[in-house]
Parts: structure tokens; sequence; C-alpha cells
């Protein structure tokens, strides 16, 4: 059976991501920050019949907490297939360039860039384990630079800053990351679930939960022949699903 680790799991796309998972027989490793919301979104997992999940403390901008996740997990196993980065913030809206504390953009980098390095370099080791692993970090079509320098790009005047910034940044990683395993049966891509309707937007966006987590999923279990090093939006290219950067 192969395993999955889905941080900030406990709801919206995340969640979705861990049920469609299950139902493709993958055993799940629930991330959460919360342990009592973990369990609660595990327990509603399991009443779906679902039971192979099972919640992980994690914190990912908390190096402790990490390293504490990746002992628990480590004990219940010594293979990780799928490691999902799904656990991020937009920080405090609005966001501007000028008038945005720098605090702000701390706050964002350490959730959105540097809580995924340390979680992926936290639990690589387990993922070198096994035959064909899998890290998708979860971005957002406002990451990428060449359309928000396309005044026809249809939101080329969403600009929250410190979020655009960070999920820029992710992709940058995201791109090295594939890129120093190339060599290797690592796929490691990024994906924008689209503009979903979530807590994260008040839930403004027109995407479906579903749908959205059905783009994560995809990423998370492509085979062997899979692509690498890709930046996947349905939203940004409805023809191909592949986003200029």
């Amino acid at each position: 059976m192969k395993t999955a680790l889905i941080t900030g799991a406990n709801k919206s796309i995340g969640f979705e991501t861990a049920r469609q998972l299950l139902q493709q027989g993958y055993y799940v490793y629930l991330g959460c920050r919360d342990k009592q919301k973990g369990e609660q979104a595990a327990n509603q997992l399991q009443a779906e019949g679902l039971t192979q999940i099972e919640p992980i403390e994690i914190d990912v901008d908390n190096i402790d907490s990490i390293k504490a996740a990746r002992e628990a997990l480590g004990q219940k196993t010594n293979v990780l297939d799928v490691l999902v980065n799904n656990a991020g913030i937009h920080g405090a809206m609005p966001n501007t360039a000028l008038e945005t504390e720098v605090n702000v953009f701390m706050q964002v980098f350490d959730t959105n860039v540097f809580g995924v390095i340390s979680v992926t370099q936290a639990f690589i080791d387990l993922l070198r384990q096994s035959p064909e692993p899998r890290i998708v970090n979860v971005t957002s079509g406002l990451g990428s630079l060449t359309l928000h320098s396309d005044p026809a790009w249809k939101y080329y005047a969403v600009k929250p800053t410190a979020y655009v910034m960070s999920k820029a940044a992710l992709n940058a990683y995201t791109i090295v990351l594939a890129h120093e395993l190339r060599d290797t049966a690592f796929r490691v891509n990024a994906v924008d679930p689209g503009y979903t309707a979530t807590d994260f937007n008040n839930h403004s966006g027109p995407g479906t939960v579903p749908d959205a987590a059905a783009r994560v999923v995809r990423a998370a279990t492509f085979g062997s022949d899979g692509p690498t090093g890709q930046f996947f939006s349905d939203d940004n290219a409805p023809e191909t699903g592949i986003s200029p950067w």
C-alpha cells in the first residue's frame, strides 16, 4: 500500500485530496497543526469507510514540530511515496508592495516557502525509499511572473504582494528541486488547484473543492513516465494545463 503525507489537510482542498487518495487505495497521514482538528477530520473520513487514515500533528512554521512529525511517521513506516505540501496562508489583506509591513512578508514566506523547504528536507529520506516518489507543491496561478507581466491576463490586477511573491518563490523551489532530483525516480511538480470556493478566499472562487483536489491528486499519482519540473494550472492554461512560470 502506498503512503502519502499531506500538510494542512484537516479541511478544504487538503482534506479532499486526502479523501481522493484514500479512494485510490493510499494510506494517508493527515498533517495538521491542531491535533484535535486532525483527529476530527480523520474520524469523518473513517465514518465514510475510508479507514486507512491517520492524523499527524505538524506545524510547518515550527521546525521542532516538523522534526517531531518526522520521528512519529518514521515509527510507523520507513517509506513515504507521496508528499503534498498543501499548507499555505495569504497573509493580512490587502497586502501591497509599499504599505505592507515586512513582518507580514516574513510570516507568509515562513509558511508558503520555508515551511515547504523544511518539510521536504525532513521527509526526503523516507521518500527516497519509495520506488516512485512524488512531491506536489500546491501553488497558485498568481505565482506566475510571466502572466503578472501581461496586462491581458484575466488576473492581472490581482496582486496581493506577499502571497504572489511567496508562490513565485515556491515555484522557483519546485524548479530547482526537480532539477536536483532529475536523474532519480522522483516526480516534483507545482500544482495550482485553481480559483476555488474555500475559506481561504471567503468562498469567492468559482471552482469546486473536488475538482481542485483532483488536480493535486493527478500529479501525486503520476506514473513512472510522468512529467517533472512542471507548473500545472488548468486555470492559467485550460488547453494544455501547463502554466507559464
